[in-house]
């Protein structure tokens, strides 16, 4: 076997994955709907390797993800590239499995246990870094999901496990149920979030962060495309709302023809405006740098089709300095969708640095 090529951070900033003493990436790299999906072989070994080569060492996976490919794809990559082990940062995420068996899918004991070893077998490897819950379960009981990934764990499957999508209230269940019985608690949460996307984020998780310590592994920071600037005029011919063929893409082409709808596009073209004239940077930059300036944000996951997008969007990193809180007041004034706090019921608000004071 041939020498492992030596990981360099490049300048990479890091942060711990919430309660964890696991570092991680600001940016780190997935997989939905491109790798093994719409991409598949050399360009994925490019991806990749671009990534590592910018200090990206983390690669977000699903069982789900094209029906298992996007783990073989990813799999087979790290074999060839010879990355080292622990140079990495692997996760996956179980619930809606490859099959459509009554026990393929879920958050059963057996599913866990089962989906683990098969993700594992897909991507070649001894263990991931953290295993997510997709989505919560809830014709299984808390008890049994946090048993199974606590078991996970100790089989050394996984050394850290996750919640994808989960409610503040279910978040909260599996850390009762954890402190209960003594087993290990998830570390953190992968939720949408953006500049069009902040309620769940920023209001519902807020009593989490302060109190579990709870950190984001953010998806669709840009929006499901939309904070490109790229949906300004159109649906144009191979964007992801043109090709994908998933229904919520088609809900997602309905919307933006509504008046909501357009108003998001108004809020987009205004961003860029302030992203070329007072940033040097494009919509895109100051989306991504904006949700990891977010004190909560673990990593933005980052999608790529292609190596150069990968690179264009890593130039964020240059514009999370530039967000002063003056420009960042800009950026409220446009989008105008910051969640309001919770009531004091005519009470005067407690002090903005007072430990228990409600952002």
């Amino acid at each position: 076997m041939s020498e492992h090529p030596k990981y360099d951070t490049k300048g990479m900033p890091f942060r711990l994955l919430g309660s964890s003493g696991l570092r991680v990436p600001v940016f780190s790299l997935g997989g939905w709907l491109t790798l093994g999906g719409s991409v598949k072989g050399d360009p994925v070994r490019e991806i990749i390797k671009t990534a590592w080569d910018n200090g990206v060492n983390m690669i977000d996976c699903a069982e789900a993800y094209a029906a298992g490919q996007n783990e073989i794809e990813v799999g087979r990559v790290l074999k060839e590239l010879n990355f080292r082990r622990t140079d990495l940062i692997i996760t996956t995420k179980l619930f809606w499995g490859t099959r459509r068996g009554p026990n393929d899918m879920g958050l059963s004991r057996k599913h866990i246990v089962e989906g683990t070893k098969e993700s594992l077998q897909r991507l070649g490897l001894e263990y991931v870094d953290i295993i997510f819950a997709h989505r919560c379960d809830h014709t299984v009981p808390m008890e049994e999901i946090v048993r199974a990934f606590n078991f996970v764990i100790e089989k050394g499957w996984a050394l850290y496990w996750a919640t994808s999508e989960w409610s503040a209230q279910e978040i909260e269940e599996a850390h009762h149920v954890a402190t209960k019985l003594h087993l290990i608690a998830p570390i953190a949460e992968q939720c949408e979030h953006s500049l069009l996307h902040r309620e769940r984020p920023e209001r519902e998780y807020a009593p989490l962060y302060r109190k579990y310590n709870l950190g984001t592994t953010v998806f669709s920071a840009l929006a499901g495309g939309i904070l490109t600037g790229k949906y300004n005029d159109g649906i144009p011919e191979g964007s992801r709302l043109h090709v994908e063929q998933d229904p919520q893409f088609k809900r997602k082409v309905e919307f933006l023809k509504s008046d909501e709808g357009q108003k998001q596009i108004k809020i987009v073209r205004d961003l860029t405006e302030l992203a070329e004239k007072e940033l040097g940077c494009t919509v895109t930059q100051l989306a991504l740098a904006w949700v990891a300036r977010n004190p909560n944000t673990s990593t933005v996951i980052l999608g790529a089709t292609k190596p150069e997008q990968l690179l264009e969007n890593l130039k964020a990193l240059e514009v999370i300095p530039k967000l002063t809180p003056e420009i960042l007041a800009k950026i409220e004034e446009i989008a105008g969708n910051k969640p309001q706090p919770w009531s004091t019921y005519g009470r005067p608000p407690l002090d903005l640095f007072s430990k228990r004071s409600v952002l």
